[in-house]
């Protein structure tokens, strides 16, 4: 430790600046649990947790070495934390490496190499895993920021169960100021990210207590004008009158608009079960509820937001049914007389909502006759953000703090924006900070004298994050906004419950770590316990079963099956009899290891749970690519064209692209295509007649020469990629490690694209028609009575072909 003339401590570390990081005694002891084992640090918002973990990283990479891994969920908070790190460390600034999607991967493969710490998004860090660009081997030290987010298929779990199975050194520390409402969802986290000990400060503890400020929460009354109440009234009949038929269906039994969001997903669900049984008014309730769930936003926008939002939202639910492909619930809502109704009069409303007037009021007592310098202002609503600006620029300096990305009919903000905007506000440049959710989580916004929820947040973990950039120096007022007898009353009170729930499962947590950490020690499975069986014997069911036995081991695996030719590689000849070579790749798979097999995924192909479980699998790595054909690539020669069941339907009822002419992209270029059908329900789950999907499944087979497999979830499909790959690579001895070109289509494969465009008259009638005329000329040229002599032409595609052809062009 050191000290300062003024006696200030700080503490004194060889890769710490002198005198940067202040002496806490709370912040001290969290650091040195977490330095021992996997820990959970939970400490309240603004005091700190990002310099335990410095604190941690600082003494990791001074004794062990390796690597230090930073997450964090936003890019602003990516940003904030780098600057963090660089100030603190006496480590150079560029070996403090920042990891978004803004740098390209390649350069993240030369930048991973080079650096000391990584502080980067998740997305990027699991996509840069399965894609085989780094490796966690070196990393000393993972930490996850805001880890309560670490449940389902976020990217910490799957980074998570890769860093321990892959590390050498591995040290876990989760940081979060909210890990969940109940010890369940703890539980979860910590399960999920490989915690073993949990260490938590409150604001009663005594070191912590020295640094806080009670905030006490108030709450502003306001009440809606006539006209606004009528707009809401119009559409909460349209919602009554949808509710009854739905009603009538057998799938609620309550009509009023109010109605819980557990009512609607139970309604959900029932129409899933009447949907699955094939019936027809499953989807005819699914479309009155899609309709329901769009005339509640817009009660939701009337009544806590403003009318301002409610006009945008209109616009755009406007928009929509007009677009091609519009669903009939968009094109029912902007029909609706009484929604129409409701749009003129939000269209001639010209006041303010009276939330906008009591935001003013109160900005102008905290930064006018109160004397205040700062104050920010939460909204859910980017419509509400931008209105919000406008309307407080009149009065004070304001500027608005809103995501990346289009969202909402609005412009979002670039990562750069984002921080030129919080330097500003840092620097006192202007007085008010209207934002959405995304300054929520973290984000070091410099102590403001007022936080104002424009709307209750039913949420526990954002709630808390909110009320967390007031009171840390000075104490502040967190003021929250409710029209009256609207959803603000009672997602209020459901914010306040849940908050005083998790403040007391914190509490309680305090009390029983010792027992928690005794309930995840039981609960998880040593990691060597999944290691592969030393023996040639295979363990089935807790039984050892031998070739002798007639058990696992003596049955014959897929990769055991079949050749044709001396060789091994079953002959494929081409019309004339010829054999066809297997030069025609557009990627192909393969490593250098000789226990290792490689599977190419497609960068699209992330978005289901695939990927990431063969990456994590033994002897198994992935590439990613973008594909110019084919999902995944297993060899030189196969290739796997996935569709979910639902997928398969929709290309044979007018997808965005013929399933027909990705299939021959596949066949062209590779010499064992695949097709994968992914999931049960394939003559069930829609309006489809069977023999059309008979009829496409012998065409894919039969017209284009490929393998149709099926397999029953994600799970499955993870199999038995990993077996093909084991086949052909291992087996077949078919691994390579070059890539090809696409090759160009053969001038019958244009004729046959020409003319199989008319009208989408297809490949297999283009053949038929082709064959019969001998050019693509003659089938232009062709009469209708001459269209109908071809087999598989009848008087509706005669018509249109005709049609189309014939047609002036206008």
């Amino acid at each position: 430790m050191a000290a300062t003339d003024d006696g200030q401590a700080y503490v004194d570390h060889p890769l710490l600046e002198p005198g940067f990081i202040e002496q806490r005694r709370y912040q001290l002891q969290l650091a040195a649990d977490a330095r021992e084992s996997h820990t959970l640090v939970c400490l309240p918002t603004g005091l700190g947790k990002t310099t335990v973990s410095l604190l941690v990283t600082a003494d990791r990479l001074h004794e062990v070495g390796g690597t230090a891994l930073f997450l964090a969920p936003t890019k602003p908070l990516v940003q904030q934390h780098a600057d963090f790190y660089r100030e603190a460390l006496s480590i150079p600034d560029d070996e403090i490496t920042v990891f978004t999607g803004e740098v390209r991967p390649d350069d993240r493969a030369a930048l991973w190499a080079e650096s000391r710490i990584v502080i980067a998004t998740p997305q990027v860090v699991e996509n840069d895993l399965i894609g085989g660009r780094i490796s966690l081997s070196d990393v000393t030290h993972l930490t996850f920021d805001e880890c309560h987010r670490a449940t389902g298929d976020y990217a910490y779990v799957y980074i998570a169960e890769r860093y321990h199975a892959d590390a050498e050194a591995p040290l876990v520390t989760g940081m979060s100021a909210s890990p969940g409402g109940d010890e369940e969802a703890i539980l979860t986290v910590c399960e999920n990210l490989g915690l073993s000990e949990v260490a938590v400060m409150t604001e009663d503890d005594a070191d912590v207590a020295d640094y806080t400020h009670d905030t006490e929460v108030e709450w502003e009354r306001v009440t809606l004008p006539e006209p606004v109440l009528e707009i809401r009234d119009a559409i909460n009949e349209v919602i009554t009158d949808r509710l009854s038929q739905l009603k009538d269906l057998g799938v609620t039994n309550k009509t009023s608009p109010d109605l819980s969001q557990r009512d609607l997903n139970s309604m959900r669900g029932q129409l899933q079960d009447l949907i699955d049984a094939d019936q027809s008014e499953g989807y005819e309730g699914m479309s009155i509820h899609a309709e329901v769930m769009k005339l509640r936003r817009a009660v939701e926008l009337a009544e806590t937001q403003s009318v301002e939002s409610l006009r945008r939202y209109f616009e755009r639910q406007r928009n929509a049914a007009r677009a091609s492909g519009a669903s009939k619930a968009s094109q029912r809502l902007v029909s609706e007389p009484k929604v129409r109704e409701a749009m003129r009069k939000a269209e001639a409303f010209d006041d303010l909502h009276p939330k906008f007037r009591q935001t003013r009021v109160l900005l102008a007592q905290t930064l006018g006759i109160g004397g205040g310098e700062r104050v920010i202002v939460f909204t859910e609503s980017r419509d509400t953000a931008e209105a919000l600006t406008d309307f407080l620029s009149e009065s004070f300096d304001t500027r608005r703090f809103v995501g990346q990305g289009d969202k909402e009919g609005s412009d979002g903000m670039t990562q750069t924006e984002q921080g030129e905007t919080l330097d500003a506000f840092r620097n006192g440049e202007f007085e008010v900070l209207v934002s959405t959710s995304v300054a929520e989580e973290g984000l070091d916004v410099p102590e403001v004298d007022l936080v104002l929820f424009y709307e209750p947040v039913p949420t526990a973990i954002r709630s808390i994050q909110r009320k967390g950039r007031t009171g840390r120096q000075d104490e502040g007022r967190v003021i929250v906004l409710m029209a009256e007898d609207t959803r603000d009353e009672a997602f209020f009170w459901i914010s306040r419950r849940r908050e005083q729930e998790m403040e007391d499962e914190l509490k309680e947590l305090k009390g029983v770590a010792d027992e928690v950490e005794a309930e995840l020690d039981d609960s998880q499975t040593a990691l060597d316990s999944f290691d592969g069986a030393a023996s040639a014997d295979v363990e089935t069911n807790g039984d050892t079963a031998t070739e002798a036995d007639g058990g696992a081991a003596a049955q014959p695996g897929l990769a055991d099956f079949g050749t044709a030719t001396e060789d091994g590689d079953a002959e494929v000849t081409d019309e004339n009899g010829d054999a066809e070579t297997d030069d025609a790749v557009v990627a192909t798979a393969g490593t250098e290891e000789d226990d290792e097999v490689e599977i190419v995924v497609d960068q699209r192909e992330l978005d289901s749970a695939i990927a990431r479980d063969l990456s994590t699998r033994e002897g198994m790595a992935t590439r990613l690519e973008t594909l110019a054909v084919g999902d995944y690539v297993v060899s030189d020669r196969v290739a796997i064209e996935r569709k979910t069941v639902s997928d398969f339907l929709d290309t044979l009822t007018g997808g965005d692209r013929s399933l027909f002419e990705q299939v021959g992209d596949l066949s062209r270029h590779y010499a064992r295509p695949v097709v994968l059908i992914e999931g049960d329900g394939l003559y069930e789950e829609r309006n489809v007649h069977p023999d059309a999907i008979r009829g496409a499944l012998a065409s894919l087979t039969v017209d284009f020469g490929v393998s149709v497999l099926r397999t029953e979830d994600e799970g499955d499909t993870a199999d038995l990629l990993a077996v093909l790959a084991g086949r052909e690579q291992t087996t077949r001895d078919r691994a390579v490690s070059v890539h090809g070109e696409k090759s160009s289509k053969t001038l019958a494969e244009q004729q046959e694209y020409v003319v199989g465009a008319i009208a989408d008259i297809g490949p297999v009638t283009a053949r038929s028609l082709l064959e019969h005329f001998g050019s693509v000329e003659a089938v232009m040229t062709a009469r209708e009575e001459d269209l109908l002599a071809v087999d598989g032409v009848g008087e509706v595609t005669a018509d249109r072909i005709r049609d189309v052809v014939g047609s002036e062009y206008r």
